[in-house]
């Protein structure tokens, strides 16, 4: 990862624990990875206790914020523990993905 990559999800984590409490907050995909092309956008993992509709887009809008001011487009990929839960057991390849890639902020 990039310092700027680090940096925009170091801010947003901090944006989000202002109003949410996460469970999980993991970079994955090709940024973390570090084989990411100047466009490729920073996922991010972010497991909450449960949420809704109004939840999620306010942690997109967040997001945006936070990706604007660092010039990277953020997508969050947000999961309830239940549902992280269920796909964890099922052995989703998403959840091993981000298990073994992911970097823990």
């Amino acid at each position: 990862m990039t310092d700027n990559d680090l940096q925009t999800s170091r801010v947003l984590k901090t944006r989000l624990l202002q109003k949410y409490n996460l469970l999980d907050f993991r970079v994955f995909g090709s940024r973390a990875r570090g084989d990411n092309s100047a466009d490729s956008d920073l996922d991010v993992f972010i497991e909450v206790e449960e949420f809704d509709s109004v939840m999620r887009r306010d942690i997109q809008d967040i997001a945006w914020e936070v990706g604007f001011d660092y010039s990277v487009l953020v997508a969050p990929v947000v999961y309830s523990r239940l549902e992280a839960e269920a796909s964890r057991a099922a052995h989703a390849p998403f959840f091993e993905a981000v298990g073994n890639e992911g970097v823990v902020i």
